[in-house]
């Protein structure tokens, strides 16, 4: 069975509760569900995993790729803007990577305009919401798919 790896960052837990302006009232939990029932629909396997510590991301990702996980789909939330250590984790991994995140990063902060992860990431899905976990886990599947 397929295998995509859910990763969500820092301060994901407080979805729901942080910002709705920018990032609406849906919790992680609501995302979970979403992108578990359209996994089923599309028969693959998926992971969902969040962390504030960016040690354990780090390890979740060498982790999937010693298991053989086909793709990671990753919204790393502030650490996309400054961690070369995430950088290097996901640079380890062979299998395609989605970059997610559900606001339009490039319609905020100058500061969440760059992506240390951009260059190593196959596209980036921006600014739909929930929708963009929908989205990254289409594409993943499609470029899994594409692949063999």
């Amino acid at each position: 069975m397929t295998r995509i790896l859910a990763l969500h960052g820092i301060n994901h837990n407080m979805f729901g509760k942080r910002d709705p302006v920018h990032y609406g009232t849906a919790t992680l939990q609501d995302i979970y569900a979403s992108i578990e029932r359209l996994a089923k629909e599309l028969g693959v396997e998926v992971e969902n995993y969040q962390t504030n510590e960016e040690g354990a991301i780090c390890q979740k990702i060498h982790d999937a790729q010693l298991a053989g996980t086909d793709a990671i789909m990753i919204n790393a939330g502030a650490w996309t803007h400054y961690s070369y250590g995430l950088r290097d984790a996901l640079a380890i991994f062979t299998g395609p990577i989605v970059e997610v995140h559900m606001a339009n990063v490039h319609a905020r902060e100058e500061f969440r305009h760059h992506s240390v992860i951009a260059p190593i990431v196959k596209g980036q899905i921006v600014g739909f919401g929930v929708d963009s976990y929908l989205l990254a886990l289409r594409a993943c599947l499609a470029m899994i798919v594409q692949a063999k």
